[in-house]
């Protein structure tokens, strides 16, 4: 595993939320009732959850720290809402210099924060285009980066609860290994 350097983990997050930004652009009102590759969750209550997860990744750079009851109200237009959210997220990462963030009451790493935020801004980005019966993998580069760091994030007393069991797959680009390593079966076209 390559471990990413903090400017690079900050430019991980960056290309995440780019491809994440281009499945929001498939979303309509009509679809917000749509069921997700997550379980939990139908289309709105996917763009709501992404909208709390990048309000504490922007708490986390501002203030280098996060609280872990952070949940927002859903609001009237949730795509509109995640892509201020996303721009200000951008915002405050690019300017934070901390060298590491306070979870609840754990110290970690800045750059496993913004790498762990990658991560989930990608993933729930290619669960916004397959709840939509889109196709859209992830760009190669971005997902052998995430396939990089998704074992130091993502272990196995994280499953069932927040991710299916790996599946397997013989062959496939670097995002395809990642979705299946977390439990998301790739659509192919």
């Amino acid at each position: 595993m390559n471990p990413v350097a903090p400017a690079g983990s900050v430019g991980l997050l960056e290309r995440a939320v780019g491809y994440t930004l281009g499945s929001l652009h498939l979303v309509t009102d009509a679809a917000m009732t749509r069921p997700t590759p997550c379980a939990r969750w139908d289309l709105r209550g996917l763009l709501t959850h992404m909208n709390d997860g990048l309000a504490a990744l922007q708490e986390a750079a501002e203030f280098g720290h996060v609280q872990l009851d952070v949940r927002l109200d859903p609001v009237a237009d949730p795509v509109a809402a995640l892509r201020d959210r996303a721009c200000r997220l951008l915002g405050a990462w690019l300017g934070s210099p901390r060298p590491e963030v306070v979870v609840g009451c754990c110290p970690l790493a800045t750059v496993m924060v913004a790498s762990a935020g990658a991560l989930e801004v990608a993933v729930h980005g290619w669960d916004i285009a397959a709840a939509l019966g889109r196709t859209r993998p992830l760009p190669d580069a971005l997902g052998r980066a995430l396939l990089d760091v998704a074992p130091l994030l993502v272990s196995a007393q994280d499953r069932p609860a927040r991710f299916a069991a790996p599946i397997p797959l013989p062959s496939g680009s670097p995002g395809e290994h990642l979705l299946a390593f977390l439990g998301r079966e790739p659509l192919r076209s």
